[in-house]
């Protein structure tokens, strides 16, 4: 499975609740495109929010947050990490 990074915009204000809340709505339907969200980080400040997510691909990936009511507004392959 491929790694993938995505980003939403215009979330300002949100909190931890509602990022807790909108994952899960996620991490609901992930399975039926072969989805694993791994974890989600939020700037309220900004309205950007990025999820880490494993998956077979980026449209897969997209679909899932488009199902979810929230699309992404860019979703990227990362191939390289490093800890």
């Amino acid at each position: 499975m491929a790694l993938f990074m995505d980003v939403h915009s215009g979330m300002k204000g949100l909190t931890a609740e509602q990022l807790r809340a909108e994952h899960a709505k996620d991490t609901a339907i992930e399975g039926k495109e072969g989805v694993r969200f791994i974890k989600a980080w939020a700037d309220p400040k900004s309205g950007k929010v990025f999820c880490l997510a494993e998956g077979p691909d980026i449209e897969a990936v997209r679909r899932v947050h488009a199902a979810a009511g929230h699309p992404a507004d860019e979703v990227y392959e990362v191939p390289i990490t490093v800890e």
